[in-house]
């Protein structure tokens, strides 16, 4: 009896990264809330906001929990209810920037050329319920943002989960681990070594416009990651914002919210792939 050969294979842990990203001001223009909701509701945003920020000054709440708050109070007087469903129709107006709606695709379909599955996380202080309403809603892996509570007749009652500047940085840590159930509270705390992270720093982009962007941002390019800094060129000072991100070491780079092919974040995303991919190789040799 000829004595068979035994081929043992080993097959290489997949290679993926993680792409963060804001949503006010990173992904569409202005506050979600300014769209579908304040409209239904007659008010202006100005109006909205400054009573917003005064309940925080006033109460030394917290911003977040404010807004959320304002939401529901403003509902309230004007007696109409909100559900999960009025909220996602809300979403439906939300108009994103240029290149967006097919921004996902596009990035998946280079990193797969180069071996690469990217993984696409939002981590938001807006609502995920209106998130849920718009387009690019699907290709989040998790959406870490903002939500309510229902009651038995489906209306929105308190607020449920809130994610401010500092909450961010818990989520990113969650992808890093891999613990991405948000009502996970054990595992994410538990020790594990760098090495047995799933998802390290260092193949994580953050994409952000704002001054909440800050602690994730710094914390992901200190750890190896990289930060683009989003602006929108026609709005004022923004563009001096976002090179302030630059300047203070925040950011790697800064680019115009435009995520059309061959555009600086378009060409910023995929040579940031590249570069992954080539130090990946260099690491098997």
């Amino acid at each position: 009896m000829k004595d068979k050969k035994i081929i043992v294979t080993t097959m290489k842990k997949k290679f993926e990264i993680a792409i963060c990203y804001d949503f006010d001001g990173t992904l569409a223009a202005g506050n979600m809330q300014e769209y579908g909701f304040l409209k239904k509701l007659g008010i202006k945003p100005s109006e909205f906001w400054n009573k917003s920020d005064s309940l925080a000054q006033e109460a030394n709440a917290d911003h977040v929990l404010c807004y959320m708050k304002c939401m529901l109070d403003a509902a309230k007087a004007k007696n109409i209810v909100f559900t999960k469903d009025d909220f996602a129709n809300c979403g439906k107006d939300i108009k994103l920037f240029a290149g967006v709606e097919d921004w996902f695709e596009r990035i998946n379909k280079y990193a797969a050329k180069k071996g690469v599955k990217v993984n696409h996380y939002l981590i938001s202080s807006g609502l995920t319920e209106i998130v849920e309403g718009t387009s690019i809603a699907k290709y989040f892996e998790q959406m870490y943002a903002c939500s309510f509570m229902y009651n038995g007749y489906g209306e929105a009652l308190w607020p449920a989960r809130i994610v401010n500047y500092t909450d961010k940085t818990q989520y990113l840590f969650r992808i890093n681990k891999g613990c991405l159930d948000p009502n996970d509270e054990k595992s994410v705390n538990k020790l594990m070594p760098l090495e047995d992270r799933p998802m390290p720093f260092s193949r994580m982009i953050y994409l952000g416009d704002g001054d909440t962007d800050i602690p994730s941002m710094a914390m992901v390019k200190s750890r190896g990651g990289h930060c683009i800094a989003v602006y929108q060129p026609k709005k004022k000072g923004a563009a001096t914002k976002a090179q302030k991100y630059l300047d203070d070491g925040r950011a790697n780079f800064i680019a115009p919210a435009d995520y059309s092919a061959d555009k600086k974040i378009d060409k910023c995303v995929k040579y940031i792939i590249d570069k992954l991919v080539a130090e990946q190789k260099l690491n098997e040799l």
